[in-house]
């Protein structure tokens, strides 16, 4: 083929390519796609739960979400799944912000690839596989009780199994990950250069980390809590498998009233509640800190 052919052949393909690039209301239809997979798959059916929580089939009524909150028992696991989020949460953020300092101050790019990898393991192991292999770990014989035992800490195993520390175990395991990549992504983008100069004018290198890197590393640790306590909220698999008959969270209370007892209605206005805290959880931070410098474009 000749250039004069190869010249022809190539004007309509690049015209072509052109003319779907400004195909009439494209872009629209990029936004109608996920906009309708959004309203039917998620918004449709979280709207119809909910309402349950405030219809009995005939009129509008409160009843089912006053009797929630008149119900000790309800109450109880309501303020034990606050409670348990709080504890995995600041675990979480206490192991995850060491290691996303760590990763910032690494200078070989090979070792940071290492450890982000060895980070990112549970992503691509399933949450009941994962879970199982808690029960494994913290039952009585297992291998945590035999290290304790092997090292004289403690005559007798620990009951870690079925008790609140199997779930936050079981929990921060799971969020450690999230938390670790929110802080490191907002460390990765401090500028190095500050601390240097923050040394160079005498400052001892814990007070360089103090006044420099903590408060611009805030953004992601804000961003990592509210995360980590949200996903917290909802946990179910950890709670069933490492938690106590005690320590019920709001998830399982409501998958009881929907497989067992049948009461779709204390489960919706359970469910209600539970939306309203994850929301206010969201909106109290962005109305605090929605005016301070650094937080721009976080929340």
């Amino acid at each position: 083929m000749n250039n004069a052919q190869m010249q022809i052949t190539a004007v309509p393909l690049k015209r072509k390519n052109r003319r779907l690039s400004t195909i009439p209301g494209m872009h629209w239809l990029l936004f109608i796609i996920p906009a309708l997979y959004m309203l039917l798959l998620t918004f449709i059916p979280i709207i119809k739960i909910m309402k349950l929580g405030v219809h009995d089939g005939v009129n509008y009524t409160f009843e089912y979400l006053v009797q929630v909150f008149n119900t000790p028992v309800y109450l109880k696991v309501i303020i034990n799944t606050f409670k348990i989020s709080f504890i995995a949460t600041l675990a979480a953020l206490l192991l995850g912000y060491p290691v996303a300092y760590l990763l910032y101050k690494m200078q070989s790019d090979k070792w940071r690839n290492i450890t982000m990898s060895l980070i990112m393991i549970p992503f691509w192991i399933s949450v009941l596989i994962r879970t199982f292999t808690w029960m494994v770990m913290l039952q009585n014989e297992g291998v945590i009780n035999k290290v304790l035992m092997g090292l004289g800490l403690i005559d007798q195993p620990l009951q870690l199994l079925y008790t609140s520390t199997g779930n936050i175990v079981g929990m921060v395991h799971y969020l450690f990950p999230y938390m670790v990549l929110c802080i490191y992504s907002v460390m990765k983008g401090i500028d190095s250069r500050l601390l240097q100069a923050a040394e160079g004018m005498g400052a001892r290198p814990w007070k360089a980390f103090r006044d420099v890197v903590f408060p611009l590393s805030m953004p992601g640790v804000i961003a990592g809590v509210l995360i980590c306590f949200v996903f917290s909220l909802g946990f179910f698999i950890t709670g069933v498998l490492l938690g106590g008959p005690k320590d019920k969270m709001i998830s399982n209370l409501i998958a009881n009233f929907i497989n067992v007892t049948l009461n779709w209605h204390l489960a919706a206005a359970l469910s209600i509640i539970l939306l309203g805290a994850t929301i206010l959880l969201i909106a109290v931070p962005f109305l605090i800190f929605r005016k301070h410098p650094s937080l721009k474009g976080v929340i």
